[in-house]
């Protein structure tokens, strides 16, 4: 296996944001293009994820439980709309909200998304053992939640 030439040394590489920003970038272009084969941007991968464990979700749900700015989250699903993923309703108990479900493309396309993505993690991965990914994702699961409060995501910082 060939080593990254980039440099691991600690004056380099000793701050754990500066290796999340690496790891990001090491995987966030290639996902981003393989997402486009499928009419996905990372952003909509994101929202179709979730809806697939919260299908009639409002938007308002979506956008907080992923920090997003309200505006962007119609955007995103205006065009999950639009490629015939997601659709939209009058949410059956507030009458001043709507319920996002995925379609059948959507799902159909989430599907071959996650397949993807699993590829790419796998390449940007490689240096750890099956246990060690398990691990990492666990404390970064672990560390987002402690994390302090954000602002949300908009889409003026892109995907």
């Amino acid at each position: 296996m060939a080593t990254n030439p980039v440099s691991t040394d600690p004056e380099v590489a000793e701050f754990a944001g500066q290796l999340f920003f690496r790891l990001w970038r090491a995987s966030h272009n290639r996902t981003a293009e393989a997402l486009q084969t499928v009419g996905l941007s990372p952003a909509l991968f994101a929202v179709l994820n979730y809806l697939a464990g919260h299908d009639g979700a409002t938007q308002r749900a979506i956008g907080t439980a992923m920090g997003i700015d309200p505006s962007t989250m119609v955007s995103l699903i205006d065009e999950l709309q639009r490629a015939g993923f997601a659709t939209r309703r009058p949410h059956p108990s507030d009458r001043r909200a709507h319920a996002v479900t995925i379609t059948p493309d959507g799902l159909a396309a989430l599907q071959r998304a996650r397949a993807l993505a699993s590829e790419i993690e796998d390449v940007v991965l490689s240096g750890l053992s099956s246990a060690e990914r398990s691990e990492l994702v666990a404390l970064m699961q672990r560390a987002v939640r402690a994390a302090p409060q954000q602002t949300p995501w908009t889409s003026a910082e892109g995907d």
